[in-house]
């Protein structure tokens, strides 16, 4: 099941980037990864792990944004959290 988890992370940081990526089941993978996620009423997920916190605005038809991708992405590299090092 791991693999699954490791190439949801991995789309986030192709060239071009994705424009398919299912939410739910990238947040699926990020807990995997040790993220906890809370999903707010405002329908955002907050997403912990390794001490820092995201913001991320869900979609309402489960395909990401380019530009929540482009965050999210900055944000994982942030906390090193990279398809070298998973």
């Amino acid at each position: 099941m791991s693999h699954k988890h490791q190439v949801k992370i991995e789309k986030l940081f192709e060239h071009p980037a994705s424009g398919n990526i299912d939410v739910r089941r990238l947040i699926s993978a990020l807990e995997h990864y040790g993220a906890e996620v809370e999903i707010t009423k405002h329908n955002k997920a907050k997403i912990h792990i390794r001490g820092k916190e995201h913001v991320l605005a869900l979609p309402h038809n489960n395909d990401m944004s380019k530009d929540s991708l482009s965050q999210l992405k900055h944000f994982l590299e942030e906390i090193d959290l990279v398809p070298g090092k998973l």
